[in-house]
This record gives structure tokens, C-alpha cells and sequence, in this order.
């Protein structure tokens, strides 16, 4: 895991939306954000455990983030457009969106595996953020540079037998990274995606119920590169597929 140490005001003054910010990383990555003085719009399904990712920042007395309670799986055209035009009266902009929210579904070969999961699976894990995005672009084309940054995972990008509509919701996400980055070239937004590796998180847990989470990296050890990738020290990384827990010459890249 490479080593990084970001200054303390990386992030001032930036506004920054983490969908899945509620739990695990896009909580830790949140919080993180926060202590280098970004402004976190926090959006997740859990208005409780949205409350306490907002707690811990205001009592942290880091600048006080928005709540944004919104499911996913229901979530309309309707409901990111007003959601954008809300980020534009409050802000005006957004410098980082990070897509962080996802789902497993279940663990299972093609021929078991049933319509209305592999849907809803696709629709949260690839429809939302690319709605999300297509609503936020006016946004992120205000400031002078800003970050979209998709949190994947290695079935995202080498698909293996059970993994079903996650790994192909996954392999989705990065065929938008791709799709996005080429559009967005000569433009301030730089696009990119980060695996994180095995990370001690509900989903990690869901998919691995055997396995001993004391081994696994908290979601904390892993937010350098995530900050790298929001703030400007990314400049220049663009169109990139990350690794959290990997070195090489660029932070979080393998």
C-alpha cells in the first residue's frame, strides 16, 4: 500500500458528493474528506447511519456537510435532476463525486440466477452512478478541475463463475469510466476507477461470510489513494483503472 501524505487543507473548499456514505469506505473516505476541508454531500440509502457520518464530522468541527437520503434502486431521472439543481442553488458547483455505493446480490451460476435480483443489482450498481452523472456534469464542468472517481472491484474487471450480475454491473462501470474519460479528454474533469482490494466491509462480509475480517484492511487504511484521485495532487491521472492496496508509479495504481 503506498504511502501518502496529503496536506491538511488538500481539499478546501471543494464540494464533494459520496454516494454509500453511510458505512465503510464511502463513510471513511467522507470523513477523511472532511478533515482536509472539503464540503461532503453525503448520499445513501440510511437516513440513521447517514446522521452519524454527519455527526462525527461536525463534532470533529470539520465544515458541515449536506444529507442527501436517497435509495438507489427507486431513485428516479427525476429525483438526480432535482438533486443537481439543489448542489446549483447551494453551491454552484461540484469539485469530486465519488460513486461509492453498491450492492452484492447474490452468489450464484447464470441458469439459478433470478431477473428481479440481477435488475436490481444493475440498476444500483451501474444505472444510478450513471445517472448521477449524467445529471451532475453541468456541475463539475464549473470548476477549474474536478474528479469522478468509481469505486469497482477485481470481478469488475475479470469476471468470475457465481459472481453474476455484480461482477457484470461492475465490468458496466468500467465500460463508463472508459466511455466517460475519452468524452471528457480535453476537459477539466478527470475520470477514473479504484479496486480496493479486500477491505473489512458489510459487503465484503456478505460476499466472504467464512472468512476471518481481522485479516482484512479498514476501510480507513485504504482512503490515500481516494483522496489523491479527489484532490489535486491527482491532476494529470485520467481514464485510469486503480488498485487501494497496490504500488507502482503512480499512487494506487498497479
Amino acid at each position: 500500500m503506498f504511502d501518502y501524505n496529503p496536506s491538511a487543507d488538500l481539499l478546501r473548499d471543494r464540494v464533494i458528493l459520496v454516494t454509500g456514505a453511510g458505512t465503510g469506505i464511502g463513510r471513511a473516505v467522507a470523513l477523511a474528506a472532511a478533515a482536509h476541508g472539503a464540503t461532503l454531500v453525503l448520499l445513501g440509502r440510511s437516513q440513521a447511519r447517514l446522521e452519524e457520518t454527519y455527526d462525527a464530522i461536525e463534532t470533529a468541527g470539520h465544515p458541515q456537510p449536506a444529507l442527501v437520503p436517497l435509495n438507489l434502486e427507486t431513485a428516479t431521472v427525476k429525483d438526480y435532476e432535482e438533486l443537481a439543481a439543489t448542489l446549483d442553488r447551494e453551491f454552484g458547483r461540484l469539485d469530486g463525486l465519488l460513486h461509492n455505493a453498491g450492492i452484492l446480490g447474490r452468489l450464484a451460476p447464470i441458469d439459478h440466477y433470478d431477473p428481479e435480483t440481477w435488475l436490481k443489482v444493475c440498476q444500483v450498481n451501474l444505472n444510478a452512478p450513471f445517472l448521477l452523472t449524467r445529471a451532475c456534469l453541468p456541475l463539475l464542468r464549473s470548476p477549474e478541475q474536478a474528479s469522478v472517481l468509481f469505486t469497482s472491484a477485481e470481478v469488475g474487471r475479470q469476471g468470475r463463475a457465481y459472481w453474476g450480475a455484480y461482477a457484470a454491473s461492475l465490468a458496466g462501470v468500467e465500460g463508463l469510466v472508459e466511455v466517460l474519460a475519452d468524452e471528457l479528454e480535453n476537459t477539466a474533469i478527470r475520470v477514473n476507477s479504484i479496486d480496493p482490494g479486500p477491505v473489512r466491509t458489510g459487503l465484503r462480509e456478505e460476499a466472504y461470510p467464512a472468512e476471518d475480517p481481522t485479516h482484512l484492511a479498514l476501510p480507513e487504511s485504504v482512503v490515500g489513494p481516494y483522496l489523491y484521485l479527489l484532490g489535486p495532487d491527482g491532476h494529470g491521472v485520467h481514464g485510469r483503472k486503480l488498485h487501494a492496496q497496490r504500488q507502482s508509479g503512480v499512487p494506487g495504481s498497479g
